[in-house]
């Protein structure tokens, strides 16, 4: 999926000269939305392990620091998908962590790679329309 991710893009940059502005519109929306989706899947993931094993030996902050742990989750929280969805939410919109924070090398990787594929997707949509603006 992520290397479908990174395709999507490569193709909706070299078919930008070419699009009209709804069909560009829809398809940065698509891989905007799949963007979201499939970090939200590698978020899911890897945090400690994988949702199996969270939900096993309950969930200690490993690879993400969510606020319900902030006080060394003494209430047996376990962050959900929806929870990595809301990550990876987040980190498509503001590029930046919100309130849940990368604590290893390969959290902060994937949350780099994420922000610079939404600001890519985000960029080359204004600048072609901009561009169909001035035409």
């Amino acid at each position: 999926m992520t290397i479908g991710l990174i395709g999507s893009v490569a193709q909706l940059i070299l078919n930008l000269p070419t699009e009209k502005g709804t069909s560009l519109l829809r398809d940065a929306a698509l891989i905007w939305g799949t963007n979201i989706l499939v970090f939200a899947l590698w978020y899911w993931e890897i945090d400690c392990g994988g949702p199996q094993k969270r939900h096993l030996s309950g969930h200690k902050a490993i690879d993400f620091m969510f606020p319900q742990q902030a006080d060394g989750n003494t209430t047996g929280w376990v962050a959900h998908f929806v929870d990595y969805l809301f990550l990876a939410f987040t980190g498509a919109t503001a590029f930046s962590p919100a309130d849940t924070y990368p604590l290893t090398r390969r959290a902060k990787m994937l949350m780099m790679i994420e922000a610079l594929l939404s600001m890519m997707v985000i960029l080359l949509l204004a600048a072609r329309a901009v561009n169909i603006y001035g035409q």
